[in-house]
């Protein structure tokens, strides 16, 4: 007679990975209504039917709107800077413009809908405080990935310290405020314009740096 093989079936290891996935489910529709409805339009119900689920069991995972926002928030901070690294962490030809090539990279970054997410909450925090004080750890944080992510990129700026902290603030706050301009007035043949004259003035200071 054949040995009997029993199938051992973890049930709390099931429902943690149905939770799990039902979490990120919600917080990418939170993502979402931030993108479509804005902050102020975004609402427990709102996010609950684009997640395709009832309020009860929204809230069984996130009790309050300030939850959802909070796990959004760190949620698309992961998700911003994973995309963040995949793009500045391509090969890059040694015969290839590398300059271009990065601004470009961090061009598509804030045209992406996690960067209009992101803009959105931004804004909205400027008179929230209790946004604000989630919001605030999540830039910092990135800011500092930006850093060590672009010196680890581009090595051959080192010892350019001045010149590098500029060419990181100049193509970061120019590149944002064109994509924030470009939200309501998209006008591509300025925008390349714009990408082609930030490129020249970061190798003009990448020339002068020792």
């Amino acid at each position: 007679m054949d040995d009997a093989v029993e199938l051992v079936v973890d049930p709390s290891g099931w429902q943690a990975q149905k939770s799990a996935a039902t979490r990120r489910l919600i917080l990418d529709s939170a993502i979402r209504c931030f993108v479509e409805l804005g902050y102020a339009g975004t609402t427990t119900t709102a996010i609950a039917q684009k997640a395709g689920l009832s309020r009860g069991a929204m809230l069984h995972h996130f009790p309050s709107k300030i939850a959802v926002v909070k796990g959004a928030i760190e949620y698309l901070h992961g998700k911003r800077l994973k995309a963040f690294r995949r793009a500045m962490g391509r090969p890059i030809d040694a015969s290839a413009d590398r300059v271009m090539i990065a601004v470009r990279a961090f061009w598509d970054h804030v045209r992406h809908p996690m960067f209009v997410a992101f803009f959105e909450l931004s804004v909205a925090a400027r008179t929230d405080p209790e946004l604000a004080a989630i919001l605030r750890p999540s830039q910092e944080s990135f800011e500092r990935e930006w850093y060590a992510t672009a010196r680890d990129v581009f090595p051959e700026w080192q010892g350019a310290g001045r010149q590098f902290d500029l060419a990181l603030d100049l193509s970061r706050f120019v590149l944002e405020g064109m994509a924030v301009s470009f939200m309501t007035q998209a006008d591509a043949a300025r925008g390349e314009r714009l990408l082609e004259y930030l490129a020249d003035k970061l190798r003009e200071l990448r020339s002068s740096s020792p």
